[in-house]
């Protein structure tokens, strides 16, 4: 049996697990999580045990992408805080389980969305939903980095150089076609970064596709997806969240356009208000910040097309979802000329 991404010898991950879950009864059942742009993910259940598997891509990959090791550490490390994270069962960077390095942790029980204007929930739940999105992240960014055990998790200071540095090489990696946009990005970014340097746990794909939200409540009771996550700028964090107010509902499920009074969401403003009631450093987010969002979410769009090219990407449409990249950095600009 081969071991590309979904196609892997079930029996050596179940012995593995055995070995790490001695107590596991029943018969092993494994589903594939379908969706999702970066790193393959499972459903792994026994008679009493209900578990996420994640793991790397197979195939080459982009430098410092698809850390899933980062995403284990960071997650076992806010678990003694406020911010809702799965409980993190262990670890494995043995190839020959499953072909690549994975970890696994407990499944949560909740409700993931991916798209933006949450069409599957009462109007009523809406708001109150965006307000848990922004005091969660709030939460995050509260927390002070070396007393999580997370003071070394990235370098501080200049985070906003260093991005735009990363991103820009990361574009010139995975480039598969020629955008203006993107051009006049890398130009003007590096020229216009705020003064303030503040330094914070930053999730780097913070956003409503990459929650849980509780069966039945309006709250987030898991933060998911935490490959991107560094030690970085808060208000970095809180412009990729806001991306939906930027992007229409066939652009990745977004918010613009839509009357948003009608459908019980909040307006950017609001939920930028409800962050800064919450958070503790007191900045607040200009253009720049908006542009850099959605010039870094080109670029994540551009490497998905790029693996979708070289047929290793974890998601049957990537080639299409690809295509954004060119929609994104036109956002970007377009922020730029409004500001």
């Amino acid at each position: 049996m081969s071991e590309r991404d979904g196609d892997f010898d079930p029996a050596r991950l179940d012995a593995f697990l055995r070995t790490a879950l001695p107590d596991a009864s029943g018969s092993i059942r494994i589903e594939r999580i379908s969706g999702g742009q970066s790193n393959p993910t499972f459903f792994v259940t026994y008679d009493n045990q209900r578990l996420v598997v994640r793991k790397q891509p197979s195939g080459a990959l982009l430098p410092s992408a698809h850390a899933i090791d980062r995403e284990y550490r960071v997650m076992r490390a806010l678990a003694k805080t406020s911010v809702p994270v799965p409980d993190m069962v262990c670890y494995c960077d043995e190839r020959e389980i499953i072909g690549t390095p994975f970890y696994v942790m407990r499944r949560l029980e909740g409700q993931v969305f991916h798209n933006t204007a949450l069409p599957p929930v009462a109007r009523e739940q809406r708001r109150p939903m965006y307000r848990s999105l922004a005091e969660t992240l709030a939460k995050l960014h509260n927390i002070d980095p070396a007393a999580a055990g997370l003071g070394d998790y990235g370098k501080i200071g200049n985070y906003f150089v260093r991005q735009i540095a990363r991103w820009t090489k990361q574009w010139e990696l995975s480039q598969t076609h020629e955008d203006d946009n993107i051009k006049r990005l890398i130009d003007w970014l590096p020229d216009h970064i705020p003064a303030s340097d503040t330094t914070a746990i930053a999730h780097g794909d913070y956003r409503i596709g990459n929650v849980l939200f509780h069966p039945d409540e309006p709250r987030i009771v898991g933060v998911l997806d935490w490959e991107l996550s560094t030690l970085g700028h808060p208000l970095a964090d809180l412009a990729h969240s806001c991306i939906a107010w930027h992007s229409e509902p066939e652009e990745y499920g977004g918010m613009l356009g839509l009357d948003l009074a009608a459908e019980g969401l909040p307006e950017q403003a609001a939920y930028e208000a409800d962050y800064y009631a919450s958070v503790g450093h007191g900045l607040r987010m200009t253009s720049f910040h908006m542009a850099f969002a959605l010039f870094r979410f080109a670029v994540i769009f551009e490497g998905i097309a790029a693996r979708a090219k070289a047929g290793n990407a974890s998601d049957g449409d990537a080639a299409r979802t690809g295509q954004l990249s060119a929609r994104f950095a036109r956002r970007a600009v377009d922020v730029l000329d409004r500001g």
